[in-house]
């Protein structure tokens, strides 16, 4: 049995086309050539009475008689070009006039995408009209595509935060379990090292679950932060302590020059410098990893983070996008650079990567004040 719920079917909305002619008997006529099923004819005698009717509907396409009192052809379309509502609406101007450049040119400025002479040949007519039509229906399918699918990302992303937010109660429990067996089982025992590998797994999936988060959190707006004078140094050396504690076997450099403060969101910070020493690590770990933090300029502190390799020349367009395809797909989502990059805009700064001669340099410029 299948119980998953079905795509409503799609209900095509009858097509608007307004007429207008202040002559009755020409209004019967285009009414007897262009009625049809899934096709609403409205009629106007006049300027005004267009006026009103574009109101109170969305029209595919405007046929106006050029002669009229009161309101002619020519002001009626720059009428129509006047209003938000009405400004996109195709015109073909009708004319019983002899062919005249001037008219013409004046009919094309004022917004026509037709001028057609009576007395028009019903097949040109129905063939013109009829690429108006088709060409509103492919819009107006176009554009509920859209909105269906800007209704399922929302949807997808609301449920990615949903999941994740509820995933980390049971990575904590199992943490503080590990933490409590660690505690129980004798030191040389081979449980010892499975302990090892199951809390490195946890912590692991712990950092994908709050890279979900930030990226629900920044693609539907709500990424907050919390500013405050706070000494980046600090954060960086912290990071990077964490950073060689976690990985024994990288060689990581910390050097830091002048005055490091500055007014920012610490917690954020220190995921940028997180993500970014740990993809050094990750692609150059075991070369050595160079973390630079420069404060010498009045106007922003700059974040330098080198690393051993080079970045292929192809992927250097999307090195900031999420989910990209990544050196080393087994090390994450594919999400540590691209967080990096938008909380570093966030707080009104750059990050950039190159290629340099002795390998791969990342650099964040982060303003002292975010605006």
């Amino acid at each position: 049995m299948n119980l998953l719920p079905t795509a409503p079917v799609a209900r095509v909305a009858p097509v608007n086309l307004l007429i207008v002619d202040d002559v009755p008997q020409n209004l019967v006529a285009m009414e007897a050539l262009l009625r049809r099923d899934g096709v609403n004819l409205l009629l106007a005698q006049s300027g005004a009475q267009a006026l009103e009717l574009l109101l109170e509907h969305e029209v595919a396409l405007a046929l106006l008689d050029v002669h009229m009192p009161e309101i002619d052809g020519f002001s009626l379309a720059e009428l129509m070009r006047g209003s938000q509502r009405s400004r996109d609406v195709p015109i073909i101007f009708l004319t019983a006039s002899p062919n005249d450049p001037v008219r013409a040119f004046k009919g094309y400025e004022s917004g026509a995408v037709d001028f057609l002479h009576k007395p028009v040949e019903p097949q040109v007519i129905l063939s013109k009209v009829n690429v108006f039509i088709e060409l509103y229906q492919q819009k107006q399918l176009l554009k509920a595509r859209n909105e269906e699918l800007e209704r399922a990302i929302k949807l997808n992303e609301t449920m990615t935060a949903v999941l994740t937010h509820d995933l980390r109660t049971p990575l904590s429990a199992i943490l503080l379990c590990t933490d409590k067996l660690s505690f129980d089982l004798p030191e040389d025992s081979g449980a010892q090292q499975t302990l090892v590998h199951l809390e490195t797994s946890t912590l692991r999936m712990a950092r994908m679950v709050e890279q979900l988060l930030d990226f629900s959190r920044i693609r539907t707006g709500g990424l907050r932060l919390q500013l405050e004078r706070c000494d980046a140094g600090k954060v960086v050396a912290s990071v990077v302590e964490e950073a060689g504690r976690a990985n024994p076997d990288a060689n990581i450099h910390y050097e830091q020059y002048g005055d490091v403060r500055l007014h920012g969101d610490a917690d954020r910070l220190g995921q940028i410098v997180s993500n970014l020493v740990g993809n050094a690590v990750v692609h150059g770990g075991k070369q050595g990893v160079q973390v630079q933090l420069d404060g010498t300029t009045a106007e922003r502190v700059v974040l330098q983070v080198r690393n051993a390799g080079q970045i292929d020349p192809a992927l250097m367009p999307r090195l900031f996008e999420p989910f990209k395809a990544s050196f080393h797909a087994s090390k994450g989502l594919g999400l540590g650079l691209y967080i990096a990059d938008q909380f570093v805009a966030a707080h009104g700064g750059t990050l950039q990567a190159r290629n340099e001669d002795d390998g791969v340099v990342f650099e964040a410029c982060l303003p002292r004040r975010v605006a």
